[in-house]
């Protein structure tokens, strides 16, 4: 007997902390001003939504603002998949007024990414949406989240909410410049191809997605442009389907796409092949505001 009452005494105490650090946890969480812990907490509102994984990094908010006179909020990070976005852009156009204008960097869509997908559950507790995906394509990661609230909290988005805690995350880009080894060694680079059907067993998942997350916006009266963000332009010969990459994505949404995946030819303006820094971004976003994506 005295064995039982022990027993029951440690579950208690460990049900009980559980749910206190996850508890403190949250206070954390909901502190930070890293964008998804401003997207669930009411201070997202904005005039552009950005959307794109690390790529959409590029889209710098501190020189937008500066250029356009306009708020932002930028929903991409790195490895974002176009399922898990689609869920956050529908969480923000129920949470906030539409903003004036949506824009996408449609490389995103190369990918499912089911360990970020499985991150997020640091803020499932704020989205049936989130909780739904993360079942679906993480399964025990979701359960785990619910048995045990300090789980949520095992994740690099949660480093992530720390790390932003006390500064703005407006700034995340690259401020390097590509390395000479990297420059000399881009005409060797074998070719690469962006994959819209990553999963065999479910060809149209990703457009699918894209096309969903689309109309959302469109519904709400935001207008919405589609763009792919510049490469290194040694990296950017070496994409074998670009073009019938940017076809597919325009027949199945009906927008056109905007290739600007050549437009910068600065070496100084890469952080690497596939990223600008934030001289490259400046100039990139001023061609944007010339060809009036950016109002």
């Amino acid at each position: 007997m005295k064995k039982l009452i022990w027993i029951f005494a440690l579950i208690v105490l460990t049900f009980t902390g559980d749910r206190l650090g996850g508890w403190v946890l949250k206070q954390q969480v909901e502190k930070s001003q890293f964008r998804y812990s401003r997207l669930y907490t009411q201070r997202a509102q904005a005039d552009i939504l950005l959307v794109g994984n690390s790529r959409g990094l590029i889209f710098y908010e501190p020189y937008i603002e500066e250029i356009t006179g306009l708020k932002t909020f930028n929903l991409s990070y790195n490895g974002m998949s176009i399922d898990l976005m689609r869920n956050l852009v529908e969480d923000y156009f129920e949470k906030y007024d539409a903003p004036q204008r949506m824009i996408v960097d449609v490389t995103m869509c190369d990918r499912i990414n089911d360990q970020l997908t499985s991150g997020f559950n640091t803020y499932s507790a704020y989205s049936e949406r989130l909780q739904k995906l993360i079942f679906e394509r993480g399964g025990n990661m979701g359960y785990g989240a619910q048995f045990s609230h300090l789980f949520r909290y095992n994740s690099e988005i949660f480093q992530r909410a720390l790390f932003y805690l006390n500064k703005t995350d407006k700034d995340w880009l690259l401020d390097r410049v590509i390395n000479k080894n990297m420059v000399a060694e881009a005409g060797n680079l074998e070719a690469y191809t962006i994959d819209l059907e990553p999963d065999s067993t479910d060809l149209e998942y990703l457009p699918v997605n894209l096309k969903a997350m689309i109309a959302v916006a469109q519904a709400k009266g935001t207008e919405v442009h589609l763009v792919i963000n510049p490469y290194y332009p040694v990296f950017a010969k070496k994409i074998e389907n670009l073009e019938s990459f940017k076809t597919k994505i325009e027949t199945f949404t009906g927008l056109q796409v905007k290739d600007y995946s050549s437009s910068i030819l600065e070496e100084k303006g890469f952080g690497d092949y596939q990223h600008l820094n934030k001289y490259g971004a400046r100039l990139y976003l001023d061609q944007l505001k010339k060809d009036g994506i950016l109002p």
